[in-house]
């Protein structure tokens, strides 16, 4: 399904009258001046002025995210479902939003849609806020005469897939902060602090001990380079997401890297598996061929050794092998997620045992990160030691020379 042209919208502010007679100001979005008219007219509103709003000069708008979309799913799923007509629902939701840029994405589709455009088509239009899976999803739904059904299950894929993402993200933000304050306290002992306790020691003609040693010679390099550090630490931070954006074998190795690490790679395996089971199974259940919910599946992964992995599953399923069997030739799945996918292919209820392993690996990432996150605390206690603990040691040990020395 390729993307149409996206309508264009405009804001306009008009005074006029109402049906009572009551001066009413307000603000409508619409593709043009004439149709915001005929708009105003069926609602009534006689118009005295009515001008296209004009733009500030600068404007700030936040980006959508992820969990934007899955609130306007839930929205649109819970409003459909009572009963409510496409356009007047999306209507309502326009009134409900704060954020900017959702105003003008929801504008941009309502005004689609009103002119006639189906909503999987109007929501194509927009692939990074709507993935091929929510756009596949909403046309089956569509053409099925179940859009209900099928944004309902939107709805609750979307919030399970931010609620995956928020426990992981939840785990790691507490420690990451905790170390990076740690390094901003070293990097003002090294350059200011040791320093002031180098020069004073030095005064008294004494040797400095070992670990003392090394710590001002860290802190004298620091104070030389520290300019050129720091240009190397920014072009290395940029060099970085440059090349995770534009290059598939270094997001490829970053990965693999990633399921590698002692803690945090199970952790990743099992929201990989549970996105992958939970993905499949609600397109699989919706009515979606099983190759083209495996395309979906495989953006899902959201990791590219088993978005390869999944594509050459599909592949192989076109040949006509049996899923289990090709997810056991990849290599990369679990024994249970196999044994439970052949279950499903010889009973008929495939999307029921991708659902339980979905399930069963989302109960095991939560209990993993609750794991993680008690685990954390010592070692963020021994990472503080060693850091800041060490740095006091290092600048405290010369002291205890300094009796002998005045005396």
């Amino acid at each position: 399904m390729k993307p149409a042209k996206k309508t264009p919208s405009f804001n306009f502010v008009y005074h006029g009258t109402d049906n009572q007679g009551q001066n009413i100001t307000g603000e409508l979005t619409s593709s043009s001046l004439p149709i915001a008219k005929a708009q105003l007219r069926k609602q009534g509103v006689v118009l005295n002025r009515i001008r296209r709003k004009s733009k500030p000069l600068i404007t700030w708008h936040r980006k959508i995210k992820p969990l934007d979309i899955a609130i306007f799913a839930r929205q649109l799923a819970t409003m459909t479902k009572a009963g409510i007509p496409l356009l007047q629902a999306l209507s309502i939701i326009i009134e409900s939003l704060t954020k900017p840029s959702m105003i003008e994405l929801v504008n941009a589709v309502k005004l689609s849609v009103e002119s006639g455009t189906p909503l999987a088509t109007a929501l194509n239009q927009h692939p990074k806020q709507f993935d091929s899976l929510f756009c596949a999803l909403i046309e089956a739904g569509e053409y099925s005469g179940s859009l209900d059904i099928m944004l309902e299950r939107i709805a609750t894929y979307k919030e399970k897939s931010e609620h995956l993402k928020s426990k992981i993200k939840k785990a790691m933000k507490y420690p990451i902060a905790v170390i990076a304050v740690a390094l901003v306290v070293s990097l003002i002992l090294l350059l200011k602090v040791v320093p002031v306790f180098s020069d004073l020691f030095e005064s008294f003609g004494s040797e400095l001990p070992a670990f003392t040693q090394f710590v001002v010679s860290i802190s004298k390099v620091l104070q030389q380079w520290w300019g050129l550090l720091l240009v190397l630490m920014i072009s290395a931070i940029v060099g970085f997401f440059h090349a995770k954006n534009n290059s598939t074998k270094f997001v490829g190795f970053i990965d693999r890297a990633l399921l590698k690490l002692p803690i945090v790679g199970p952790i990743t395996y099992q929201a990989i598996i549970a996105r992958f089971s939970r993905t499949l199974a609600t397109t699989y259940s919706a009515g979606v061929p099983l190759l083209q919910a495996l395309d979906s599946t495989a953006a899902a992964t959201d990791n590219q050794l088993y978005y390869q992995a999944t594509q050459q599953i599909k592949q192989d399923v076109a040949t006509g092998q049996p899923l289990n069997a090709a997810m056991r030739s990849s290599q990369l799945f679990p024994t249970l997620a196999i044994q439970m996918v052949s279950i499903g292919e010889q009973s008929g209820c495939l999307d029921e045992m991708l659902d339980k392993v979905a399930v069963y690996y989302e109960n095991e990432m939560d209990n993993a990160v609750e794991g993680l996150t008690s685990l954390m605390e010592p070692i963020i206690m021994v990472i503080l030691g060693l850091l800041i603990g060490g740095l006091v040691i290092a600048m405290y040990l010369p002291i205890f020379q300094l009796g002998s020395v005045i005396g």
